[in-house]
């Protein structure tokens, strides 16, 4: 079982900004991209203001969270939907024309659940060009999905996505090619 009072953040994690940048974004800059203001381009700019790479084209709708946005790729063209929430404790880069849906989760962290200390536990994700992550879906840690790959609505994917895949399921398994 963990020991919740003997967690500690482990000494190589960071959260890879200084504490004004941190501070800066927490108070002013996630309430507002996570409100529910309408609007791609001044999203668009809040997000590179706190050095999130966004590429040209695409939307990025109401309710979007972002954990740290310096860890943050977008390529070209791609939709961030309502609700997407992309906890980025290690780096999450978007290929070109990658659309997140309603809801979706990207983790990159977790905790050891057979430690003792409940040790922190971080991958980065990396989805390629013309992927689609549907509503509601997860990704774990670590998670990379190949290019034209579709993780279904409310799946939960792991590990390794070939690409032109479709999964679905919980855990996400291949049940067709697009």
């Amino acid at each position: 079982m963990q020991d919740l009072a003997a967690y500690r953040l482990p000494p190589w994690w960071t959260p890879g900004a200084p504490r004004w940048r941190q501070a800066l974004w927490l108070l002013l800059g996630q309430p507002l991209l996570a409100s529910d203001l309408p609007g791609t381009p001044w999203r668009k700019r809040l997000l590179r203001t706190f050095g999130a790479r966004i590429g040209g084209g695409g939307r990025i709708k109401p309710r979007l969270r972002v954990k740290f946005p310096w860890r943050l790729v977008v390529g070209d063209h791609c939709w961030l939907g309502e609700a997407v929430w992309i906890d980025n404790l290690a780096p999450v880069s978007l290929g070109d024309r990658v659309c997140l849906s309603q809801g979706a989760y990207l983790c990159t962290g977790n905790h050891d659940f057979r430690s003792h200390g409940f040790e922190l536990k971080v991958a980065p994700i990396r989805i390629d060009d013309d992927a689609w992550i549907a509503a509601r879906a997860v990704l774990a840690p670590g998670t990379e999905v190949g290019a034209g790959s579709v993780v279904g609505l409310a799946a939960v994917a792991s590990g390794l996505i070939e690409p032109g895949v479709i999964m679905t399921g919980n855990p996400a398994m291949v049940v067709g090619r697009r």
